[in-house]
């Protein structure tokens, strides 16, 4: 993959009952800015979305928000965002957030944020794109999902080497690494 110069970076609206996972959020947004890393991410200022966001702005970092209208209108929009993208839909936004981004960075999140990580391996697995997917596994946050797809495997609906598509660490700097090392596999996709 080479260097990772902007990550789209999913995660909740809400901040989860853990306070290492606020604490998450906001050191991955401070690593963002030490590497010079342009964060995109969802643009609200709520939950694990904001303390992201609020952190890399108080670096003074380049921070990219894509929002639907609909949110919008609610004020759910983190404020002094470098950029914001009003989308009409869901799927627009999604869409506008894969074109500016290297690179995925899912963070603890709900049903939103397994939609758009299932999505992009998704995308990932059947050559949509090339893009390094890595999951900051917070607390083990993530294992029951790990554990779901090495059963997905084990039960013949992809193939072994579709493990290996999803790169996870528990702190940004071994994630990042893993994720500039990243590197899909050219055989047959399926499943």
């Amino acid at each position: 993959m080479g260097k990772v110069q902007s990550v789209c970076v999913f995660c909740g609206s809400s901040p989860g009952i853990d306070p290492d996972y606020r604490k998450a959020a906001r050191e991955l947004g401070q690593f963002l800015v030490s590497r010079g890393i342009t964060l995109v991410y969802g643009g609200g200022k709520v939950g694990l979305m904001g303390e992201m966001a609020r952190a890399a702005l108080e670096l003074h970092g380049r921070v990219i928000g894509v929002m639907p209208e609909r949110l919008v209108e609610r004020e759910l929009v983190q404020e002094g965002l470098t950029e914001l993208y009003v989308t009409d839909t869901m799927h627009a936004r999604k869409s506008k957030m894969h074109q500016l981004a290297d690179g995925y960075i899912a963070l603890p999140g709900g049903y939103g944020t397994y939609e758009e990580i299932f999505e992009t391996l998704s995308w990932l697995h059947i050559g949509i794109h090339e893009k390094p997917l890595g999951l900051l596994n917070v607390n083990g946050y993530f294992n029951p999902l790990l554990q779901m797809l090495a059963h997905t495997v084990k039960q013949g609906f992809a193939r072994p080497d579709a493990l290996s598509l999803i790169v996870t660490a528990s702190d940004p700097e071994s994630l990042l690494h893993r994720m500039e090392r990243f590197k899909p596999e050219r055989g047959d996709r399926w499943g």
